[in-house]
């Protein structure tokens, strides 16, 4: 699933996110320049919800 993260902007963002899905089980290919996340085999509502925990709000996109 892809989401739309739009207040990532940096680096640091970048290795925040990743490691706010790593601490829940997933792995996320970060697209910094489109400002979007790949994830796969987590529920949404799990990647929502640490996300946002995170700082990182977001939106699916499929």
């Amino acid at each position: 699933m892809i989401y739309s993260v739009p207040n990532m902007t940096c680096a640091h963002c970048k290795a925040a996110i990743e490691s706010a899905i790593e601490e829940v089980g997933g792995k996320a290919d970060v697209y910094l320049e489109d400002l979007e996340i790949e994830v796969s085999g987590l529920p949404e509502a799990t990647v929502l919800s640490a996300l946002k925990a995170a700082g990182y709000p977001a939106t699916p996109t499929e």
